[in-house]
């Protein structure tokens, strides 16, 4: 007995077959993702060093304030980093067309 995510993915596949990637590809999407990884990692590193500074100070509002940025700025490298891979992706769908 198949589970309904099973079956979903069926489905899935039979109104949009998964694309396949070349080497080239798959490397490029790799590439990305190490890549704002550690644009994410610098960011990081350097506003908990602020947050570590405020705390210190005891500036709440300022610690409040890194952290909406940092959760901000991680949220919009993932949906930069996502829209890029979608790009890859998708000219894999063109070539193989």
């Amino acid at each position: 007995m198949k589970s309904a995510y099973e079956l979903a993915m069926e489905r899935l596949n039979k109104s949009q077959p998964p694309v396949k990637l070349s080497e080239k590809q798959k490397q490029d999407l790799a590439e990305l993702d190490s890549r704002y990884a550690a644009k994410i990692a610098e960011r990081e590193i350097f506003l908990k060093g602020e947050i570590a500074k405020a705390a210190s100070k005891g500036a709440f509002e300022e610690i409040e304030q890194l952290e909406k940025q940092l959760h901000t700025h991680r949220k919009s490298m993932q949906a930069e980093l996502e829209e890029k891979k979608e790009a890859v992706r998708a000219n894999a769908s063109k070539s193989k067309g």
